[in-house]
């Protein structure tokens, strides 16, 4: 059975240092009786002599000087645990699956810069939700739509709604469309349960009901049904490419009437943060406008323009 103790380790690892007993007890202060006590239980567990004792001196046995070692290197490791993670442990985030493709990849590239590095996971946004209340994840890049009161949010940008469209549409000839404009239309919106209820809110706030066509799994899959004509695609996310995925061209018009959103900073209230974690939230705001490109954060010409 194990009765090994961490005083029983410190006594013995500073006499070791110190050179004998009499400076041992001076440096811990602690009375030498205490120091020989302790030092003899630890013999006598391990079987074996710590130390030689010579008169006026002490010095470490053959076994005692490789194991005496071991229990440093021990004991600084639980030094640095007392102390928590440091400033360069990787920091467990989560990003909105639609968010992370224009942000995470520029962020992993950029952060070891800064002296930071990410433990990223890619989610929707119920999984987001419950990484965060679960402690699974410190903090997570996403829209704020479907946080429980607990998580805090700090907003780092605002983003306009856009319709995706192909090049031919009436619609496309327009600078900006109005939700009036597109209630008619068939649309086709990415399926996304709190996404979904949010655009249908959007238009129920202006008495108007929306015409969905298609739902679909994915952004590329929405922008791909939008550019062959099956609907007039609605998103935030808008990527650079004015193309869908399965290379038909594609404009985006914003939606002048919809107001925007804001893409946010999650924590968890009561979960503390490492301070790398600490340091990411602070950095985070003045770091995203540089790395990507999403609407509304840094100007960018219109999809299907020259």
């Amino acid at each position: 059975m194990l009765s090994l103790t961490l005083r029983q380790l410190v006594y013995a690892t500073a006499i070791a240092r110190h050179g004998g007993m009499t400076a041992a007890a001076q440096a811990l202060n602690v009375s030498q009786p205490a120091l020989s006590v302790a030092v003899a239980q630890l013999e006598a567990q391990l079987g074996q002599a710590l130390f030689l004792r010579q008169p006026g001196r002490m010095s470490p046995s053959t076994f005692g000087a490789a194991w005496l070692a071991e229990a440093e290197a021990r004991l600084a490791d639980l030094r640095q645990l007392m102390r928590g993670p440091g400033e360069t442990a990787p920091v467990p985030i989560a990003v909105f699956d639609d968010l992370a493709p224009g942000f995470l990849a520029p962020l992993m590239a950029r952060l070891p810069q800064e002296g930071l590095t990410l433990a990223p996971q890619v989610l929707g946004f119920d999984a987001l939700a419950e990484a965060l209340l679960r402690g699974e994840v410190a903090l997570a890049l996403t829209w704020d739509l479907g946080l429980p009161p607990a998580i805090a949010r700090s907003p780092v940008s605002r983003v306009a709604p856009h319709a995706v469209l192909p090049p031919g549409h009436p619609l496309a000839q327009r600078d900006s469309l109005t939700l009036a404009e597109l209630a008619p239309e068939p649309l086709v919106l990415t399926d996304q349960g709190l996404s979904i209820a949010h655009f249908r809110s959007l238009f129920a706030s202006r008495g108007l009901q929306p015409q969905i066509s298609h739902r679909s799994a994915s952004l590329d899959l929405m922008r791909s049904f939008a550019a062959n004509g099956l609907g007039i695609g609605l998103s935030y996310t808008r990527p650079a490419p004015a193309q869908s995925h399965d290379g038909r061209p594609l404009v985006t018009r914003p939606i002048r009437d919809a107001g925007d959103e804001a893409i946010v900073l999650a924590r968890l209230t009561d979960n503390p943060l490492s301070p790398a974690a600490r340091r990411l939230s602070e950095r985070l705001p003045s770091l995203l406008p540089l790395l990507a490109r999403p609407p509304n954060i840094a100007a960018m010409p219109d999809e299907g323009e020259s």
